[in-house]
């Protein structure tokens, strides 16, 4: 049984090679990455997780030990370069833009406006 939110085998093979170690193969580790991915994009409770996936203390057990050794992290990291690649821009970003007026606003919001509940006037 398919899901929406599981992986397409071209999209398995960008990122399986973050998913090679652990001694135990129980469970294939595509269908692991699919139980996450379903977990995340419907926002159900692990141990509402469909029984066709393997079982739910397996996939959380999976999912925070990868989320330790920071694999999601190189996952996400992996696809934004070859995004960036494929759309034809350098791999890793050269600058950053910081917008200053947004820095600026944040001190001065504190003391402005009305706090309607409070009845107190501008300070």
């Amino acid at each position: 049984m398919g899901y929406p939110s599981d992986l397409q085998e071209h999209q398995w093979n960008l990122i399986k090679h973050r998913f090679t170690s652990g001694n135990r193969v129980k469970y294939d580790k595509k269908r692991l990455v699919d139980a996450v991915f379903y977990i995340t994009k419907t926002g159900c409770q692990w141990r509402w997780l469909p029984k066709d996936f393997p079982p739910w203390q397996t996939v959380y057990s999976f999912y925070r030990r990868a989320k330790v050794q920071g694999l999601w992290e190189l996952v996400n990291q992996d696809l934004v370069k070859k995004c960036r690649i494929k759309i034809g821009r350098k791999a890793e970003p050269t600058f950053g833009i910081i917008d200053s007026q947004s820095v600026k606003t944040t001190n001065h919001a504190e003391c402005r406006g009305i706090d309607g509940g409070k009845k107190n006037q501008r300070s």
